[in-house]
């Protein structure tokens, strides 16, 4: 990411144009949209912080500090296990995960990559797709590979980021060994031992099946809203 004063130095440079040539009025405009662009950088750049805390974070399970990236009323969401709503709850879904802090022989990998973060233009709420690769592994188990596509939310509390609602789409889970031609591992439905407090958003099938989660952004070109088609099997079913 630029850095700060790379950005305001930028800036400045593009500001940089005699007086004579211009208005006050104009200078002053200029001025302010050159700091708004500036605090809608910074916060992307926060917002990309928050979310790779989130995943070095999951990786150890550290459910506490995981929790807390969240606001009061966030929603975290993963797979088909439902969704759950609250700091307190969400930590304790998170130790469906395995329990709390790093053990022994397991491995719980969550990378968040290939990030698009859109920030509102009030600086208050913004949206992020990830990709996100999973390494899995636990005592006397073989391991495993994930992958999945993230659509998060975010909302400015207090002049910090936090994540409002992160939703993890699985898009399919392989056996470390067999490889994805030869396994294909069924996604972990709802808990009857810690209920979520709704079910899935949307229910679908991962790989082999074919899902694509609506993206929350317009195409960068076009400017035009991005269709998404899929299998007629593959999506059983959206709230």
């Amino acid at each position: 990411m630029i850095g700060t004063k790379a950005i305001i130095a930028l800036a400045l440079a593009g500001i940089a144009l005699p007086v004579q040539a211009q208005g006050t009025a104009d200078i002053q405009a200029k001025i302010a949209q050159y700091r708004h662009r500036i605090e809608l950088l910074k916060d992307q750049d926060a917002i990309e912080n928050l979310q790779a805390a989130y995943g070095y974070y999951f990786d150890k399970a550290l459910w506490g500090e995981v929790a807390d990236l969240f606001t009061a009323s966030g929603t975290f969401e993963y797979g088909q296990r439902g969704v759950y709503v609250g700091k307190a709850h969400i930590r304790r879904a998170l130790t469906l995960f395995g329990p709390e802090g790093p053990q022994a022989g397991r491995l719980n990998n969550h990378m968040q990559l290939q990030a698009i973060i859109t920030v509102a233009p009030d600086g208050r709420t913004a949206k992020a797709r990830w990709r996100g690769m999973v390494q899995k592994a636990q005592p006397n188990e073989n391991g495993q590979w994930g992958e999945g596509t993230y659509e998060n939310e975010y909302v400015k509390e207090g002049g910090v980021w936090k994540i409002s609602k992160l939703h993890f789409y699985v898009t399919g889970f392989t056996d470390y060994d067999r490889g994805w031609t030869k396994s294909a591992i069924p996604m972990v439905g709802q808990s009857a031992v810690l209920p979520p407090d709704r079910p899935p958003t949307e229910i679908y099938r991962a790989y082999p099946g074919v899902y694509i989660p609506p993206f929350d952004y317009v195409h960068p070109v076009t400017g035009k809203p991005i269709p998404v088609q899929e299998p007629a099997d593959s999506v059983l079913g959206r709230k």
